[in-house]
């Protein structure tokens, strides 16, 4: 008697979170135990406010990963727009999806 059988290969792991900046500019994500073994590939959306804004990831583990967010007002200088010197953006909604394998 014979047996059969099929192996299907398991999908990417995937979280996802939304979180609100400190007074540091940063927001930190913990990711559920045990979804990821090695840091994920993390994809992030700030949102929309006034000024220009910069993030980036400052830290990734397979456990969390901070994301720092900048703004700076748009400065008129000589009739050319320039950006000020970026700030701690507080208070900023931030979206972040990880995948991993």
């Amino acid at each position: 008697m014979g047996t059969q059988g099929g192996y299907q290969t398991p999908g990417p792991r995937i979280a996802r979170a939304t979180g609100v900046t400190d007074g540091s500019g940063n927001v930190t994500f913990t990711w559920p135990a045990g979804t990821f073994t090695t840091p994920p590939v993390v994809t992030f959306a700030v949102a929309a406010g006034a000024g220009f804004r910069s993030a980036r990831i400052a830290a990734n583990s397979a456990t969390s990963t901070t994301v720092n967010v900048l703004a700076a007002a748009g400065v008129t200088l000589l009739g050319i727009g320039v950006l000020a010197a970026g700030v701690p953006a507080s208070g900023v909604t931030v979206h972040a999806a990880a995948f991993g394998v």
